[in-house]
């Protein structure tokens, strides 16, 4: 196999020196060979110096670093990749756990394989490639993953038509690489739910609100409860089984709130406490009254891009402030944003705008993050994209 060279402009490796993984394409020099898109190759500092193998890629990030390590990109490196990432999910007590058959197994960068991700729901793994080189690597990883995990997954769903750069022309296509069965029920901390792995947004549900969805069912005893941006109802469901007087589930999609109906059924069979709504949210929050006590604001990302961080921002700071004006006194709002271009700081300053726009006094009770098998590389920040707070509301 051909071996491509990547060379460097002097001094930038500081960052690989670092073990940060990506390599922009502004800090290449020049290349050995003609790479193309997902082909693996080495980096060599501009005195020469291997620095790093990675997945060539055609745009801003040219490299996603595999190893710092002169070692082949082999069976027994994905093997060893993903081994470890298992084990780290066993260690936190999400595998072989008989309440909770639902969990992130692989986190990209957090898990040192950048550009894929894999959730795992009862018997299914849901694998997406965020990257061409793995997009050109799927079947050996979806092998890799039935092996690892011993007979506890069965089926490889591989689902990358929206996440593949669309310049890299791969036209790929969604569907089983392994396996066939589409009717697994997933389990989370003991409650049950359909996962739309076929057609459903990112991987089919929202694995990285597990313990923020537990917080909210011990605040849900005797609250009226609204979950904008429902999905498929994760949120509602903790919040009935918490207790909750009423619970609306609002969503612009209407096959969303089929799903999220479909999981209350269920979990609690026809119970008049639960009511979906399929219904754009902004025009909710402005026609809805002061009758919720507590209120999820979960969106999708609103910013996908730097470009567009004013935008979603201004986006963020109008549903908050409506909520906020509209939640009844002493009433709890759990908001989030999954956008990775926001940081922590521009949604706590976007929260304090809202909040000072709507009069109320507010106290923080909580601040939010994602999950341990969401985990956050130490030389990748970045990949600590969920933010979130709990608002104590007078």
């Amino acid at each position: 196999m051909t071996t491509h060279k990547v060379f460097l402009k002097p001094k930038k490796e500081q960052s690989l020196n670092r073990f940060h993984p990506w390599i922009f394409s502004g800090a290449i020099a020049h290349m050995e060979g003609k790479p193309e898109e997902g082909d693996v190759v080495d980096v060599f500092t501009a005195s020469n110096e291997f620095i790093a193998k990675g997945h060539y890629q055609i745009g801003s990030i040219a490299i996603r670093v595999l190893s710092f390590q002169d070692e082949a990109i082999d069976d027994h490196f994905w093997i060893n990749r993903i081994q470890t990432a298992y084990n780290v999910r066993k260690a936190v007590g999400l595998a072989h756990n008989p309440h909770n058959n639902t969990f992130r197994l692989i986190h990209g960068e957090g898990d040192f394989l950048p550009g894929l991700i894999v959730d795992v729901y009862d018997e299914t793994a849901v694998l997406q490639a965020h990257s061409v080189g793995m997009h050109y690597m799927r079947n050996i990883l979806a092998e890799t993953i039935i092996k690892v995990m011993d007979g506890a997954v069965k089926n490889i769903y591989y689902k990358s038509e929206t996440t593949l750069p669309f310049k890299a022309e791969l036209d790929p296509t969604d569907g089983f690489l392994i396996g066939g069965d589409k009717n697994n029920i997933a389990i989370e901390n003991g409650l049950k739910f359909h996962v739309d792995w076929l057609k459903g947004q990112k991987t089919g549900f929202f694995v990285d609100q597990r313990e923020n969805r537990s917080l909210l069912e011990k605040y849900s005893k005797d609250r009226s409860v609204l979950n904008m941006f429902c999905y498929t109802g994760g949120f509602s469901f903790y919040a009935m089984r918490g207790g909750a007087k009423v619970v609306h589930s609002v969503d612009s999609s209407a096959k969303a709130i089929d799903l999220t109906n479909e999981n209350i059924s269920l979990n609690f069979g026809e119970d008049e406490r639960h009511k979906a709504i399929a219904e754009d949210a902004f025009k909710y929050l402005d026609r809805m009254g002061n009758q919720y006590d507590l209120i999820v604001l979960d969106p999708p990302a609103f910013a996908k891009h730097r470009k567009a961080l004013r935008n979603a921002l201004q986006g963020y700071r109008k549903i908050n402030a409506k909520a906020l004006e509209k939640i009844q006194p002493g009433g709890i709002l759990f908001t989030f944003s999954c956008s990775q271009v926001v940081s922590k700081d521009d949604f706590r300053t976007m929260v304090f705008s809202a909040a000072a726009m709507s009069g109320r006094k507010v106290r923080i009770l909580h601040q939010l993050t994602q999950p341990a098998d969401h985990p956050v590389s130490i030389y990748h920040p970045e990949g600590e994209y969920l933010k979130g707070l709990v608002l104590y509301v007078e």
